[in-house]
């Protein structure tokens, strides 16, 4: 019986050794020289910085097409072509006009409004009411006993805060992103019968930044179906008007703290409002790009592995290339799909179908991997997990040199799976021998990255999900963010850890367990 079992044992420590042996062949045909070959494509100036729904990301989208094609993966068949498409809505501010007590505002001095946040329409009415954060929850409702039917409302950004925890959502979704947080709001007027409604932001007392940029005019955003209420952004000069000084200070305070306002503090205030406000709305499209490898027997099972290929296009008349954001994460995309492509070639086929997904409208707010999400073309029950990249092309600044060019931060393992440090720390021991910084996973971290990127879309449907991340500084989102400072070796490095990653998890016995909670 010994004999036996050590037999079995030794059978078992040869069969993981070959397996490894297999991988390992496939993960170093992820190379720097060729990651470097796709960034300088998808981040030249061809691309035009790839801005969502204009013919820069477009091109990214074909070039991305080409490569899973040449790869010979499918796709998926319900689309009827690798890309997924979405519709968005451009708007343009045509006309507006504010007057508060007869005094004519200023657009981009006194107040803003929003190309999509409104609708062609005006707002008229003698009496306003603040209601706090505008927000109603199970957790916390700033409506509750307030009748504003028929009136303006007024509300601050964000949410509030109790014993360091965020009272509504407990992660910070009422402020992961302004522009979502704002529909959301007015939709909550809307139900609640307001007639319109004004914003306060309390971290931008002045429009200074916005009064040149007649861009601020126009708006791409995905549609919304819901009933809302037209809204105005105003300066905190107007909001003294309204409140007087002591008590918009007060406000302010609350809001700035994040604290809860309470009962007291939902102030009605006589004053006429006049506000008409006209639009011109065109329909215009994006497109998530799939590629996918069918998997052996357990191939109704995913595994899905994500980047965003969109970026911020051409600002002010200078190009965005955006390197590592995120190119570097698509052309990551772009290699693993090509290293697991070439072990199925060779026999090793992965036993769950891997999905290989770029989305755009990242920086627009998440909204391709929302849309797919919402519209998925694989059953969200059998998605085993998501690998998102999002920045792995740099090192950051603020890490010590001798500690900045052999680690990656990683984002959400210690959430909805158990499994998910145990298998990630065992690959990286295995295989790569990267520092794995977990910092950003401390729920009291104020970038609240776990948010923040098109992962998030997936762990709200409950998928298990990891973010790799490098957490570039100085050229975040500038022209400077160009293809030359990538790290070409140690972007191939953590490209290949995901890889690893994704291989063990397409081919274990069982999909990655669900057993914590989302926050």
């Amino acid at each position: 019986m010994r004999n036996t079992c050590i037999l079995l044992a030794l059978l078992f420590t040869v069969n993981g050794v070959a397996q490894n042996a297999i991988a390992k062949k496939f993960a170093e045909t992820i190379t720097a020289d060729d990651l470097k070959k796709h960034l300088f494509i998808i981040a030249g100036p061809e691309m035009e910085g790839r801005e969502t729904a204009k013919e820069g990301q477009r091109k990214a989208a074909a070039y991305i097409e080409n490569h899973f094609k040449s790869l010979g993966l499918n796709p998926p068949a319900s689309l009827k072509g690798y890309q997924q498409k979405f519709s968005l809505n451009v708007d343009s501010l045509m006309h507006s006009s504010v007057t508060l007590n007869k005094k004519q505002l200023v657009w981009g001095k006194d107040y803003l409004v929003p190309a999509n946040a409104n609708e062609n329409g005006s707002i008229n009415g003698n009496e306003i009411i603040f209601v706090g954060y505008g927000i109603s929850s199970k957790n916390y409702d700033d409506y509750a006993g307030l009748n504003v039917k028929g009136k303006i409302v007024v509300f601050v950004n964000g949410e509030p805060k109790k014993d360091s925890i965020y009272i509504v959502s407990g992660n910070r979704e009422y402020t992961a992103d302004w522009t979502k947080t704002i529909t959301e709001k007015l939709i909550n007027a809307g139900n609640h019968g307001a007639k319109g409604a004004l914003y306060i932001n309390q971290s931008l007392e002045k429009f200074s930044n916005y009064t040149a940029g007649e861009s601020r005019k126009s708006n791409l955003f995905l549609p919304s179906f819901e009933k809302t209420v037209n809204g105005i952004t105003i300066s905190h000069d107007i909001a003294r008007i309204i409140f007087g000084n002591e008590t918009f200070t007060a406000i302010k305070e609350k809001a700035v703290n994040l604290e809860p306002y309470t009962k007291k503090d939902y102030i009605r205030k006589k004053i006429k409002l006049d506000a008409a406000y006209a639009e011109q709305k065109t329909l215009s499209y994006s497109t998530n790009v799939l590629g996918t490898l069918e998997g052996t027997d357990k191939k109704e099972e995913y595994v899905f592995v994500t980047a965003h290929y969109d970026h911020l296009g051409i600002v002010n008349g200078e190009l965005r290339p955006g390197a590592d954001d995120d190119g570097s994460g698509t052309t990551a995309v772009l290699e693993i799909s090509e290293a697991f492509s070439r072990a199925a070639a060779a026999g090793y086929r992965p036993r769950r179908t891997i999905v290989f997904m770029t989305v755009s409208g990242e920086e627009k707010g998440l909204w391709g991997s929302e849309y797919y999400s919402n519209n998925p073309v694989f059953p969200v029950t059998k998605t085993s997990v998501d690998l998102n990249i999002d920045m792995i092309g740099r090192t950051d600044e603020k890490r010590p040199a001798i500690d900045s060019t052999n680690y990656v931060y990683v984002i959400g393992d210690d959430k909805l799976s158990s499994e998910l440090t145990p298998v990630t720390d065992s690959v990286n021991n295995t295989y790569t021998q990267l520092v794995l910084d977990r910092k950003f996973n401390d729920p009291e971290d104020p970038n609240r990255f776990y948010y923040r990127s098109d992962h998030y879309n997936f762990a709200k449907k409950g998928i298990p999900v990891i973010f790799y991340f490098d957490n570039m500084q100085s050229d975040y989102h500038r022209k400077s963010d160009t293809p030359d400072k990538i790290n070409y070796m140690l972007q191939a490095k953590r490209a290949q850890l995901v890889f690893y990653t994704a291989w063990e998890m397409a081919n274990r016995k069982t999909m990655m367990k669900r057993d914590k909670s989302l926050n």
